[in-house]
């Protein structure tokens, strides 16, 4: 079981299953959307995770829809209907991100140019997953 949740602990989430994906993300849309010159995510079967708290909102803009916490703000997850049955919870929300090394770039085409995380993990031009 894994555990996470906002800044000001209004929204608190639980992952009872081992995670379907861990990466990092590169593209504009997530850095609009964190503040932060990458992002790192860790995903969970949709069945698996749990949200308590009644202050998590969200923001829609096509397939996506962003969760964050109504109160402090903090970017909790990121969900797709083109990947149904799946959440990406930004890995900064979780209790204990060591446990959740990345396993590979996504949107490298955008990363920025002076970021450079040096590993030898694959590196996608966009997406990482079949949509």
């Amino acid at each position: 079981m894994y555990e996470g949740g906002c800044r000001c602990g209004a929204v608190r989430l639980t992952a009872r299953a081992e995670p379907i994906w861990r990466s990092y993300c590169h593209c504009e849309d997530c850095r609009k959307a964190t503040g932060a010159p990458v992002t790192a995510f860790v995903g969970f079967a949709r069945e698996a995770l749990a949200f308590e708290g009644e202050a998590r909102c969200a923001f829609r803009s096509g397939s996506a829809e962003r969760g964050f916490c109504g109160r402090c703000g903090s970017p909790l997850d990121y969900r797709d209907a083109e990947l149904p049955g799946q959440i990406y919870v930004y890995l900064g929300v979780m209790d204990e991100p060591e446990l959740f090394a990345p396993t590979l770039h996504a949107f490298e085409s955008e990363r920025l140019p002076f970021l450079h995380i040096k590993d030898d993990l694959p590196r996608f031009e966009r997406f990482s997953v079949k949509r």
